[in-house]
């Protein structure tokens, strides 16, 4: 009897061993599998089973979560959503996140260690903290400026703070409302489809994933770097340069909108936009000084996250001198963001300094408690000082005397640059209108906002008084709300 006793109680305690064998087995090796088989709900239906973090926007929430006492509880509720959607995203039960949404998916869906009050505690218990908050460094009434002057105009805005990179205004229309992509039913899908099939592509985030080519904006840039060659010593020097321009082994000649362009000097070219000017100090500073300057100001980044990744801007500084006096004017090959361009505005406005832009002041836990802040931002020179404080100084010769009138605003500094850039065969599609920007009030002392705005259907003779008539007001709004607010701590 006892020897029926011994083998039974073996062949149990083999059982048992194949049974933790087969679960560790099942929990270290298999469970990834489970976990991402599109038949496990689990996942999801624990992902919605609380309300989501906030995004908030001067201090108010701009979205919220919304109990639908489905399976997938909470669904993302937006307020204003098509002003703040290029920031947002979308944070759909059906096509996922994209943005801030994505961007800072952890902490606002509570899954980030570092919300987690007791990591021991909550992984036994398999409960998840609360989802955190996410403080925007935008300024509600630029954001709202901007939105308001594009109107039903397809383009694009962005505001940066010179002296930190806080970005203030991030706006692209037309626009959409993420709200109708929240849930996962039938209405989410046909609105899908509808924003997908738009051919004003509602969805595209024009101020960070769009380029385009920046006309006679990145002019800005040629002027940087022949300031720092030398190849310009005197800004109201004459230029040697022709006007038509014969590009360098073409039969090609580069022409003028306007009058008074040959052998400007640089303070005139600058101020109305002499193409020829430019186009033979780019060829004159050569390739690799004009590669090194656009760079600099960030062109050819691949890297740039505010926190989502920002579409690269390029500038090629081709070898055939023709093809770089066309890049050196902004056309060609040469694409911008606006984002970049305000970048390139905000280093003239902080002394040659460029910082990278973000979006993300800090994250909080649910009861305001900080769990990360953005701290200072690393600066790096990107041209001599003397250089920066030449082209303010064109800059506001722009806007007083040339072709941005229109950006002036009593009582305040402002420096601009107009652009028109012409695309399509043979040029012929509507000039994109573009202005970039900064301002400093009278009780300022650093510039507090620089900005670029790009309007794709401009209804204006080609020019760069395109950009001036079109654009500038735009820039104007966004400087002005900026102007009138508090400045930040």
């Amino acid at each position: 009897m006892s020897r029926c006793i011994r083998h039974a109680a073996a062949f149990c305690v083999l059982l048992l061993v194949a049974l933790l064998v087969n679960t560790a087995w099942l929990q270290l090796f298999l469970s990834p599998s489970y976990a991402g088989n599109p038949a496990n709900r689990r996942p999801t239906i624990a992902r919605y089973d609380q309300p989501r973090g906030r995004i908030l926007v001067g201090g108010r929430p701009v979205t919220g979560s919304r109990d639908t006492g489905e399976q997938l509880r909470y669904e993302r509720t937006y307020a204003d959503g098509p002003l703040y959607a290029p920031v947002t995203g979308f944070a759909s039960q059906r096509y996922g996140t994209t943005f801030l949404e994505h961007s800072e998916d952890q902490v606002l869906s509570g899954t980030d260690p570092m919300l987690a009050g007791l990591r021991l505690w909550n992984d036994f218990t398999r409960s998840r903290a609360p989802g955190g908050d996410v403080v925007t460094t935008l300024n509600p009434a630029a954001q709202r400026a901007a939105f308001d002057a594009l109107g039903a105009r397809k383009g694009a805005v962005a505001a940066i703070e010179p002296a930190t990179g806080r970005i203030l205004a991030l706006v692209s229309t037309p626009s959409y409302d993420p709200a109708e992509l929240s849930g996962n039913g039938p209405a989410v899908a046909a609105a899908w489809a509808r924003l997908n099939d738009d051919p004003e592509q509602p969805m595209l985030n024009r101020a960070v994933r769009q380029t385009y080519p920046p006309g006679s904006t990145f002019k800005v840039v040629t002027a940087a770097a022949a300031l720092d060659a030398g190849l310009v010593t005197d800004l109201d020097m004459p230029t040697d340069s022709p006007d038509p321009y014969p590009l360098p082994g073409s039969t090609a000649r580069l022409v003028n909108e306007g009058e008074g362009c040959e052998n400007a000097s640089l303070r005139y070219a600058f101020e109305f936009s002499c193409n020829t000017v430019f186009a033979k100090l780019g060829v004159d500073v050569g390739a690799a000084a004009m590669r090194t300057a656009a760079q600099g100001f960030g062109f050819d980044d691949e890297g740039l996250r505010i926190p989502f990744p920002v579409t690269p801007s390029t500038f090629e500084a081709p070898a055939d001198r023709a093809q770089r006096a066309l890049s050196s004017i902004g056309q060609y090959n040469t694409r911008a963001t606006p984002l970049q361009m305000a970048m390139v505005a905000a280093a003239v406005a902080d002394g040659g300094q460029s910082r990278a832009p973000y979006l993300v002041e800090r994250t909080t836990r649910r009861g305001g408690a900080t769990v990360s802040a953005a701290g200072s931002r690393p600066a790096r020179q990107v041209m001599l000082p003397t250089t920066a404080e030449r082209l303010r100084e064109l800059m506001c010769g722009v806007v007083e005397e040339g072709t941005g009138r229109n950006a002036a605003i009593p009582g305040a500094v402002v420096g601009g640059k107009t652009g028109t850039a012409q695309h399509g065969v043979g040029n012929r599609g509507t000039p994109y209108a573009w202005f970039v920007s900064w301002a400093q009030g009278d009780q300022d002392l650093d510039p507090r906002v620089a900005v670029a705005v790009v309007v794709e259907d401009a209804s204006a003779r080609r020019g760069d008084i395109s950009g001036g008539g079109t654009a500038a007001p735009i820039a104007k709004a966004v400087m002005e709300a900026v102007l009138h607010s508090p400045p930040t701590r």
